[in-house]
């Protein structure tokens, strides 16, 4: 079997968030193509945004997500707060991060539970999977409600938020509204706990790459909201040399651009972030991923569930602290007037790094933007991975090698819409 030609096509992916497919084509034994085909339509976000007032990215570029909308509203705040020259006061900067764990929270567990565990234990979905595992299903839900509680507290509402602003929130909540949350979190505490331990015990495939690592930093802290970017072969940069670093190029066979790292195939996400940052999570977190059987770095990206997995923890344990040490701010919000200028941001999205570049003019209107989303940023190393899989596992019949290499996409959680917002057009009349 593994000396015949043959071709492997899924024409819609299961359990991603968006639209793609899959082919990969063997020809004499020998993986000769590996495709994710992201075929969404493009979707425009950047031009949407030109000739808008520099108040209104973060209300038009959460719309790009429904899972990880907090990531845009923040990356879009960051660049604009960077371009106006204003800096948080604490407790709006601790809010913010407090709705950003809500995010990691909610969004983790939604791929954990529900999208990716049905990989590893053999069930089609999460629906066929409850059947037999109730249990870990309800977990799962819980702990996606704690985080959309603290979306909907912070943000107005858990799906697309409204109370985002530059400079920081239209309103702010009370102490007695946080503690409220900060009670269905310790119970949600110990479903990620075991959620960690249980991942862990999964049968993992033996692959490791050794792609470039690109995440944010932060000195005192595991980086969430803000940071400065960071690679594992030594480079560090401020998010406004992203461009300098970063470059795209269109690919055919995808709406989604390609992005290499100073000429380097390259990994942003879950993985990157642990082994870069792992040093700086909370002690509860740090001894979750040793008891998990994490070491300081990771670079098999089926074990990204793990980490994941850790994640969750953290979140969970910096939620709690925020709250515990939250002071209601003066104001909600830093005024802010617009200036003529270049702003960039970024933030950590539960998928990866996500940057936001806006240029605006003098009376605050956007002339150009540009937004970089994690999944178009790894879509290179996710074909590399499964050219690699496909070709270690051509013994496998068509159906087992299929499922093998979509589990190998969902490694990455991939976000197929963020995607799917730019394609250059070239128009040749005669």
């Amino acid at each position: 079997m593994s000396h015949r030609s043959r071709q492997l096509r899924v024409s819609s992916l299961a359990r991603v968030e968006g639209e793609g497919a899959l082919r990969v084509i063997v020809e004499a034994g020998r993986v000769t193509r590996a495709e994710l085909n992201i075929y969404e339509p493009p979707r425009f976000f950047e031009a949407f945004l030109r000739g808008r007032a520099y108040t209104e990215p973060p209300d038009i570029t959460a719309r790009i997500c429904g899972i990880c909308p907090v990531a845009y509203q923040t990356s879009a705040c960051n660049a604009l707060e960077q371009l106006c020259g204003i800096e948080l006061d604490a407790p709006l900067a601790a809010l913010r991060r407090l709705l950003y764990c809500g995010e990691w929270i909610s969004s983790h567990t939604l791929h954990i539970h529900l999208l990716h565990i049905p990989d590893f234990l053999g069930y089609p979905d999460a629906i066929t999977l409850a059947k037999d595992h109730r249990e870990l299903v309800e977990h799962g839900l819980a702990l996606k409600k704690a985080g959309n509680s603290l979306l909907e507290l912070l943000g107005g509402r858990p799906i697309h938020p409204i109370n985002v602003r530059v400079g920081g929130f239209y309103s702010v909540p009370t102490r007695t509204e946080l503690a409220r949350i900060a009670e269905q979190l310790r119970r949600a505490q110990e479903y990620a706990i075991e959620t960690a331990y249980f991942v862990a015990g999964f049968e993992f495939p033996d692959l490791e790459f050794e792609y470039d690592l690109l995440a944010a930093t932060t000195p005192d802290r595991y980086a969430i909201e803000n940071g400065t970017v960071r690679t594992s072969s030594g480079s560090s940069f401020p998010a406004a040399d992203f461009g300098i670093h970063v470059i795209e190029q269109q690919v055919p066979h995808s709406t989604a651009l390609h992005a290499q790292l100073d000429g380097r195939r390259y990994l942003t996400g879950p993985l990157a972030r642990y082994s870069l940052n792992s040093g700086q999570l909370s002690p509860l977190a740090r001894e979750v991923a040793a008891a998990a059987g994490l070491g300081p770095v990771c670079r098999n990206p089926f074990r990204s569930i793990v980490i994941r997995a850790v994640e969750v923890v953290y979140a969970i344990d910096e939620a709690l602290r925020l709250i515990g040490d939250y002071e209601p701010p003066a104001r909600p919000f830093v005024p802010c007037a617009p200036r003529a200028g270049v702003g960039h941001g970024v933030s950590e999205a539960p998928r990866g790094l996500l940057y936001h570049r806006y240029e605006v003019d003098d009376s605050g209107t956007v002339r150009a933007a540009t937004i970089i989303p994690p999944t178009s940023q790894n879509q290179s190393a996710i074909e590399d991975d499964l050219r690699r899989v496909a070709e270690n596992n051509l013994d496998l019949d068509d159906a087992a090698l299929t499922r093998l290499c979509e589990q190998t996409i969902r490694n990455y959680d991939p976000c197929i819409s963020c995607s799917a917002h730019f394609l250059e057009l070239d128009v040749v009349r005669r």
